[in-house]
């Protein structure tokens, strides 16, 4: 059986996922593949307050429909007029608020160290909101797998890679990002997911000061 780091280390990578998925189109999948299910699940292993946050999202993804979110999904992040929160970092990261600048070539710098691939059939630009917390399960992943290990190299790179990733890029703009989608969302789904997703990354962010801190408090 894992113990509590590990038990822990593995909801969070999953709940990073489910996030991740929240931010495709909603379609019947979601129903169909439990994913709120699972995400109550991951977050209950975290933190009470993620689990009430995801219980919510749950609770109104059945309750709003499946049509009502779509709409509200193209508002929010396609158009066609003004899109309401551009989910994409070089929106938030570039003073010009343009796609695919230096902020967009610094993603994929970190990416390609990573190791991380985007599938052939994603249709977005690399730093889709989708994409870069898919990057970030990847990178807490790889953390659980060398801790499993033993293999402080590989859990040195890994975290070394998280930080820089989260202090450089997704934990600079998931605040205005998410603050842009609770003001502008008409449905409660999308508040809430732009609430769990904000206080989530920011979690990561200070996860390592965290670990530090835990790792003294046992030492004594």
């Amino acid at each position: 059986m894992p113990d509590d780091n590990e038990d822990k280390g593995i909801a969070r990578a999953n709940l990073c996922r489910f996030l991740a998925a929240c931010y495709y189109q909603p379609g019947p999948e979601f129903a169909e593949e439990k994913v709120f299910d699972s995400m109550l699940d991951a977050a209950s292993r975290i933190a009470p307050e993620l689990a009430a946050q995801a219980r919510r999202l749950g609770e109104q993804f059945s309750t709003e429909g499946e049509a009502s979110l779509l709409l509200d999904y193209a508002r929010l992040f396609l158009g066609p007029n003004q899109v309401i929160a551009q989910p994409y970092g070089s929106v938030w990261l570039s003073s010009e608020k343009t796609l695919m600048g230096d902020t967009s070539m610094a993603v994929l710098q970190l990416y390609e160290e990573g190791g991380f691939e985007i599938a052939g059939d994603f249709r977005e630009l690399p730093d889709h909101i989708a994409a870069e917390l898919e990057f970030l399960y990847l990178l807490i992943f790889r953390q659980n797998q060398a801790r499993r290990s033993g293999d402080t190299a590989a859990l040195d790179s890994a975290t070394g890679l998280r930080k820089r990733f989260l202090d450089g890029h997704l934990g600079r703009w998931v605040g205005p990002f998410t603050d842009a989608v609770r003001a502008g969302a008409q449905s409660s789904f999308y508040r809430e997911l732009a609430g769990l997703t904000d206080r989530f990354v920011r979690m990561e962010a200070g996860a390592q000061l965290r670990e530090r801190t835990e790792d003294t408090s046992s030492r004594h």
